[in-house]
């Protein structure tokens, strides 16, 4: 199926692994040109390189930025535009994951949670919407999770972060439609990631015996599918969104969780 993302200029955040990297693979196979974001620039070339190499697509590009700081998100989106002429795709996926319970919540942990999921979801999106409207019309896309819809004990502060970022979804898909710009959002679950090895890592400093397929079997027999899902999984339906195919979708959150969350 052709996506019809040809000639599309996107950015995404969070863009050197896990969901952001394959969402900027899928949408590069798709012919899109995606420049994609994080704090280090040595992880992004790297990440760059090897998506340019698996897909054939030269316009792929890394460019290092923090979300939380606002000049910096608006030098990156001047850079993109410059580069390319234009924007039409925001992928938020800017993020880490952090739970506990409420009086073990430190006033760090809550500024770091909400400045980076948060802020730097307003950050970038302030940046990118002027262009957009330019374009006559784009995509936003904001990752958050299933917690942020039925959060549970010892979940925060990401599923309170979560929750506005589906909160921020909603209300802008409504203050956006006339501008045929298109916000959506899509709830993770439990899928392999950067941050899952590293506990992984963890885990196995500890029992030797225990290896990354047995860690991921044990975590995925918590999910109703019977496993954990793939990044691709999720950057397949961020390429989706993202595209002239779901044209009539905005303002959604769609649950890609291997059926774990409580509500649809």
């Amino acid at each position: 199926m052709d996506l019809g993302l040809r000639g599309k200029v996107a950015i995404v955040t969070g863009g050197s692994d896990g969901i952001g990297r394959a969402a900027a693979t899928a949408m590069a196979e798709e012919g899109a040109k995606v420049a994609i974001v994080s704090r280090t620039q040595a992880d992004l070339d790297i990440a760059a390189a090897e998506i340019r190499a698996e897909t054939g697509n030269d316009d792929v590009m890394g460019i290092a930025a923090d979300v939380t700081d606002e000049a910096q998100v608006q030098s990156m989106v001047d850079t993109v535009v410059g580069t390319w002429g234009g924007l039409d795709i925001l992928v938020n996926n800017a993020g880490t994951s952090a739970a506990g319970k409420f009086e073990d919540v430190t006033d760090e942990t809550w500024d770091t949670d909400l400045g980076i999921k948060v802020y730097g979801a307003i950050h970038c999106s302030r940046a990118a919407l002027p262009h957009m409207k330019q374009r006559g019309g784009g995509r936003i896309i904001n990752t958050t999770t299933p917690g942020g819809k039925a959060s549970a004990g010892g979940s925060l502060p990401t599923s309170l972060s979560r929750a506005a970022g589906i909160s921020l979804t909603k209300a802008m898909s409504k203050d956006y439609a006339a501008d045929n710009i298109l916000i959506n959002t899509i709830c993770v679950g439990v899928l392999k990631s950067r941050q899952h090895r590293r506990r992984w890592d963890a885990a196995h400093a500890e029992d030797s015996s225990l290896t990354l397929e047995k860690f991921y079997e044990n975590m995925g027999g918590r999910v109703p599918l019977g496993r954990v899902g793939e990044a691709r999984e999720a950057g397949d339906v961020i390429a989706f969104l993202a595209s002239e195919r779901a044209s009539y979708i905005t303002g959604a959150s769609i649950n890609v969780d291997g059926g774990s969350s409580p509500v649809v």
